[in-house]
């Protein structure tokens, strides 16, 4: 039996976005479907708007993207005639509807096929000066905007991807090229704007690959904005969140960076790309192995040195473990991110055993109401009942604890499926789990 101790009365820390994603809620469609109050109802911290182009119900082809916005680019950038801010205006503000802040990616949706975006652009400071006018926009009311104050604007995405013939689908260019780029747009929008956030640039993954040295080597020894480090990984073990993490930071500490803001802001399950493993690995993120998934990754990342996770991908597609392609109904990833949501509600982080083996847990307080997230997973598909114990103490109730059990399990959607009373400053949870059960407690003074 496996022993988890929990003290709620040692504070870690504060609960971190762990809970983010990439894209936003849809409104109505023309159908009448939304997934609007479903989605509002996770209380998601920030939303990437990478991909949105992709999504019909986001306004497709004319949505986000740089050069979708400003279509041709030999207009003046400074006229607000030359800009399509329609149907992403209607996508941000059905985002801040639901409570969910919006985290821009500056740059192209990822090609797979045709090229059209993912080409530097002919003009690095007119790309700049174009980017300039969309964060107007959004944040100071230019060509009739708004006044959104969004923090966090990324340069690019996956300037390092390569597909498995060696092309690249993100970026057309030389990696000299794409740092000039970067180096000509950040100095600008922070000489713009001070006091947003600007970093990047998304790269496949945090490794000490030539062109994320080059990058970080051009940030120190140019003085580059970096406010934040943004990076993917795609893994079938929640651990590998810490140990993206820490090569961030190994990264950063060759070169002697301030570490800036550290966020991986894409990641889901993934056996493989390619071929059976590949769908493999859709089947897993749609159903409750893929949630379990979720919410051990959402753990781990509470315990390491990252400060925000960002889900790939609440857009209803092929990748989405929250909402189905077609009903956009809750599938059950969804009810991962609705227990780690009562985390974040109570705000601090309680001292726990994050991961025992196969357990991986994360507990959250305010003092007078608690909260105990946890899950079982293992990169299997079968395995036997397990016996777990969770060693409580911390609560200071002179008249016991009072304690729900909600459950996600293969017939259960965060149901509550026990209550129980405990008293004493110490006591003990016994519980015999299954693989990829994830359990939220919470626990109230009576």
């Amino acid at each position: 039996m496996k022993t988890i101790n929990v003290d709620f009365s040692v504070i870690t820390g504060k609960i971190k976005p762990m809970n983010a994603v990439n894209n936003g809620p849809l409104g109505v469609s023309e159908r009448g479907t939304s997934n609007f109050e479903d989605y509002t109802a996770l209380e998601i911290p920030y939303a990437r708007n990478h991909d949105a182009s992709f999504y019909d119900g986001y306004g497709g082809e004319h949505t986000v993207d740089v050069h979708r916005i400003f279509k041709n680019f030999d207009a003046d950038e400074n006229d607000p005639r030359s800009y399509v801010f329609e149907p992403t205006d209607k996508y941000t503000a059905n985002t801040y509807k639901a409570g969910t802040k919006v985290f821009y990616r500056l740059g192209a949706s990822i090609e797979h096929g045709y090229k059209y975006g993912t080409y530097p652009p002919r003009d690095f400071a007119k790309w700049a000066r174009i980017c300039e006018h969309i964060i107007r926009h959004y944040n100071e009311g230019w060509a009739n905007g708004f006044y959104y104050g969004i923090e966090y604007w990324e340069i690019w995405n996956e300037p390092d991807c390569r597909n498995h013939d060696g092309s690249n689908p993100c970026w057309q260019g030389t990696d000299e090229e794409f740092i000039e780029l970067y180096a000509v747009a950040a100095t600008h929008l922070k000489k713009c704007f001070p006091n947003i956030k600007i970093g990047g640039p998304a790269f496949t993954a945090p490794k000490h690959g030539p062109l994320q040295l080059a990058f970080l080597k051009a940030v120190k020894e140019r003085g580059l904005p970096f406010d934040f480090y943004s990076f993917h990984r795609y893994f079938k073990k929640p651990e590998e969140v810490a140990i993206a993490a820490q090569t961030a930071i190994e990264s950063l500490d060759i070169f002697g960076i301030e570490r800036p803001e550290l966020i991986l802001n894409e990641w889901n399950y993934i056996k493989g790309w390619m071929c059976e493993d590949w769908l493999y690995s859709l089947r897993m993120e749609r159903g409750l192995k893929g949630a379990s998934f979720i919410a051990g990754s959402m753990c781990i990342g509470q315990a390491s040195e990252l400060d925000m996770l960002m889900y790939y991908d609440a857009r209803p597609c092929a990748m989405s473990g929250i909402f189905d392609t077609d009903t956009l109904a809750p599938r059950k990833g969804y009810y991962a991110f609705l227990g780690f949501k009562e985390l974040r509600s109570l705000g601090n982080s309680a001292k726990i055993d994050a991961q025992k083996e196969n357990i991986y847990s994360c507990a959250a307080t305010n003092g007078s109401e608690h909260a105990l997230f946890f899950t079982r997973y293992e990169d299997t598909d079968e395995a036997e009942k397990e016996e777990i114990c969770f060693s409580i103490q911390g609560i200071n109730a002179k008249n016991g604890v009072r304690a729900e059990f909600y459950l996600l399990d293969a017939e259960n959607n965060a149901s509550l499926v026990r209550k129980e009373v405990f008293s004493g400053e110490k006591f003990t949870i016994n519980l015999e789990i299954n693989l990829f059960d994830t359990y939220l407690i919470k626990f109230s003074n009576i």
